[in-house]
């Protein structure tokens, strides 16, 4: 968007034609089997994500490359082998490169880097079985320039084993936390019953018999004692990782603004006006606390009553 403004100032583009290339950034039509939302991350800073369940692997290669080719960089979810083979063809011979997450991936424009963000996102998973998830909201939160730390492992089974990274993570300065479970799901309520950061919880399909699917960590999550727990739904790293973006940018976004006011306050007080030295007036003794007089109290001359004739009272002997 920038280099269309760009290039409209500097005359090489008519208005019409500014117009068209905003409109195709926005939106763009795959021969009408995919639209493209590529101006997702100009409205939300959150680019879209191909789901590839449910598209070939030829489908999904072609989506996301279109993606890196016009915004730098194309996301991708749940991918199989065949996805992930196909997506790496079509990022070689594009001169892209490809960075994976468990069954995610990241393919970027020759040359592209997202613009760093100064928040930060701490993730704890209870096993290395949710790894695979939360590795979702790990490459959300990357490709937003957010800084991630992740700590795995560190589930209620072996509760000693959690205290030091969860304490590591606090000190690092984490300005949200992402913590996924399987099985019962106890580690974001404890997590979020002991930090003062946002929480947000995010069930994962790893476990036995009726609760293996996510619903025994899922009700979990939403049952706990924690107050302010966040849950997102079963196996949503993508979602996870949305919120947590959110919440870690407007936390630099509050830090910027604390930064530039500390910064100005000088200059402001430099140039602002004299002070006025002017003597306080005396306040009234019952004027109310914080309120002055508009003007001093005046005696009045004590009248002499009088009867109801008119005529002064004569004082007894």
């Amino acid at each position: 968007m920038k280099d269309v403004l760009r290039r409209l100032k500097a005359g090489e583009l008519t208005v019409d034609e500014a117009l068209h290339e905003l409109r195709s950034i926005q939106l763009e039509d795959l021969a009408g089997r995919a639209r493209l939302d590529l101006g997702r991350y100009l409205r939300r800073g959150i680019p879209e994500v191909v789901l590839a369940t449910g598209k070939t692997p030829e489908e999904t290669a072609r989506l996301v490359v279109t993606m890196a080719g016009r915004q730098g960089q194309g996301l991708v979810s749940r991918t199989s082998k065949e996805h992930m083979s196909a997506v790496r063809a079509a990022a070689r011979e594009a001169g892209m490169e490809v960075i994976t997450y468990s069954n995610s991936a990241r393919v970027l424009r020759e040359g592209f880097s997202s613009e760093a963000v100064e928040g930060k996102i701490g993730i704890l998973t209870a096993g290395t079985s949710d790894v695979v998830v939360a590795d979702e909201a790990r490459m959300v939160a990357e490709s937003c320039g957010v800084e991630v730390r992740m700590e795995a492992d560190l589930g209620v089974a072996g509760l000693h084993r959690f205290v030091a990274p969860l304490s590591a993570i606090l000190d690092w300065g984490a300005d949200v936390l992402v913590v996924a479970a399987g099985m019962d799901g106890v580690l974001p309520g404890l997590v979020a019953g002991l930090v003062a950061l946002p929480v947000i919880g995010l069930p994962v399909s790893t476990g036995y018999g009726r609760g293996g699917a996510g619903e025994a960590a899922l009700l979990t999550m939403l049952q706990s004692c924690s107050s302010g727990l966040t849950v997102v739904n079963i196996d949503n790293g993508i979602g996870a990782g949305a919120a947590a973006v959110l919440v870690a940018s407007r936390a630099a976004q509050g830090r910027r603004r604390g930064r530039n006011a500390a910064t100005s306050a000088p200059t402001i007080a430099a140039t602002s006006n004299t002070p006025n030295n002017t003597a306080a007036r005396p306040r009234d003794a019952s004027t109310p606390p914080g309120i002055a007089n508009a003007r001093a109290r005046t005696r009045t001359a004590t009248k002499t009553p009088t009867s109801s004739h008119g005529k002064p009272r004569r004082g007894r002997p």
